[in-house]
């Protein structure tokens, strides 16, 4: 039998291969991280619910499956799920006091299908509301609170799901990534976190924030198990119009990378980092060439002056368009003492949006308006598309892309939630690729002078997304070593 005191350091893959195995059953495993969860949640706030039902019963059913003779590649492994993804029977709140009283009739794909390959759900996770954000401030139930410092933030939007797997109550966690979301919350946790390229993982049952830039994608402590959730969720959808049909199977045994003669990019003029993250980057690319790895400059102007002013004029616009929806009509919150329809209309969305969702309502209903759509939206999707042929250009020179994700680590806790602006500069190193809808991931590549992780961005060209795991996996081998002993306060307890 499995010592099960130090289950939740384990990997997925390693869970997976004991209870595969039947050297642990799921419902053993289940029942260790639920109340790990239960006991740590209060000082963390990573999970809007936890579900314990819904695990104990999916887990009685991987027992079964398992004895019945079957291999799933993720028998009774604990997922969190972030709270914008639908889960049949749970609450799906977006962690927005609109959704109040609202519990999903329907599954994710991506939920369906991890279901269907032995995971069990452990809950659901807390995020900027409706995913706008970069610090899980903006969540009506509270901040989630960072492992490394408690009086730091996570990052965002899914500082949940970051957090969730950072301190260790589940080893594996879905967020969504629209200009970083994944990315900037992983860095911060001193985690691995992957946004596949766009229309690699179905958005069915994902609350939309802006439909062409959102995607779902896996949290967890490695790169391996970042493939091993990937290559569960990733694939065609018919109920996704968005979702690619040329989508190749990620595999398990992809060729191991050699980094000698590796063709790696930096873009020219991506500035703004503090010095500990930038000392981090100098030491990265250092261990990089003596491994025989080849630097080259990228002149990609347009991805450095443009992104930031082309994300928040394209993903308001679509979040005004995708958040019409909510009107108290249809399903969670309704205002009440309205004298007509249009006041209850107004009502709710008053009671039901936060600052933050209002304010990029705001923004996107004046760029789509008579008179001004060509001058801001459609001027800003020519810019994107120029952003993309950058990226393009490129790839035809280098194999990846390297960056900071973030230009600083994690912060304290209202620092930059009164400045709109200094909190959108987060996401500076993201948000091009994001536009550009390309896979990339962040892996812990050091820690600054007090401790708190710094993040390293790996971006490959589209669809290169196993390719990109492997590069990711060398590299994040390389600096293991560097890494070795350090673990937030929460792995010991």
């Amino acid at each position: 039998m499995t010592d099960l005191r130090k289950l939740h350091l384990l990997k997925a893959r390693e869970i997976a291969s004991l209870v595969n195995l039947q050297q642990l059953t799921a419902t053993e495993c289940t029942h260790y991280f639920l109340a790990r969860a239960t006991e740590l949640n209060p000082k963390l706030n990573a999970f809007n619910q936890i579900s314990g039902e819904l695990a104990l019963k999916q887990a009685t059913a991987v027992d079964k499956r398992i004895k019945e003779g079957e291999k799933l590649p993720l028998a009774g492994v604990p997922i969190a799920i972030k709270d914008n993804i639908n889960v049949k029977g749970l609450a799906t709140t977006c962690s927005s006091k609109i959704l109040a009283g609202y519990i999903s009739p329907y599954e994710a794909t991506v939920t369906e299908r991890l279901w269907a390959a032995g995971a069990i759900c452990i809950g659901k996770t807390n995020l900027d509301e409706f995913a706008m954000g970069s610090s899980t401030e903006h969540s009506a139930f509270g901040p989630s609170l960072n492992p490394w410092n408690l009086n730091k933030v996570p990052g965002g939007s899914s500082g949940g799901s970051a957090v969730a797997v950072a301190a260790h109550l589940v080893p594996l966690a879905l967020g969504s990534d629209t200009g970083g979301s994944i990315r900037q919350p992983a860095s911060f946790c001193g985690i691995a976190g992957f946004k596949p390229t766009y229309g690699m993982v179905s958005r069915y049952g994902l609350v939309a924030f802006a439909s062409s830039l959102d995607q779902i994608g896996p949290f967890a402590q490695d790169v391996q198990d970042l493939l091993l959730c990937s290559m569960v969720i990733a694939g065609h959808d018919p109920r996704d119009s968005t979702s690619s049909k040329d989508i190749a199977a990620l595999s398990l045994t992809e060729p191991k990378i050699d980094l000698k003669g590796l063709k790696v990019g930096i873009i020219e003029g991506l500035s703004g980092f503090s010095a500990p993250v930038e000392a981090c980057f100098a030491a990265f690319k250092e261990t990089l060439v003596a491994q025989g790895a080849e630097f080259k400059t990228l002149s990609m102007p347009l991805s450095i002056s443009q992104a930031l002013n082309v994300y928040y004029i394209v993903a308001p616009s679509e979040a005004s368009s995708n958040l019409s929806r909510f009107d108290g009509v249809r399903y969670g919150l309704r205002g009440q003492g309205g004298k007509d329809l249009n006041a209850m209309y107004e009502t709710t969305r008053q009671e039901g949006f936060g600052a933050e969702v209002k304010r990029r309502i705001m923004i996107g209903s004046y760029a789509l308006s008579a008179g001004y759509y060509d001058a801001y939206y459609k001027k800003a999707l020519q810019v994107r598309k120029a952003i993309g042929d950058e990226f393009a250009a490129a790839f035809a020179e280098v194999d990846l892309i390297l960056s900071p994700t973030s230009p600083f680590t994690a912060f304290d806790f209202g620092s930059k939630s009164a400045d709109p602006t200094a909190m959108y500069l987060c996401d500076i190193a993201t948000i091009p690729v994001s536009l550009a809808g390309l896979p990339s991931l962040s892996i812990n590549a050091g820690f600054d002078p007090e401790n708190l992780p710094i993040g390293m961005q790996l971006t490959a060209a589209a669809f290169q997304d196993q390719q990109l795991l492997a590069m990711a996996k060398a590299c994040e081998e390389l600096l293991a070593s560097t890494l070795i002993g350090r673990q937030n306060a929460f792995a010991n307890v």
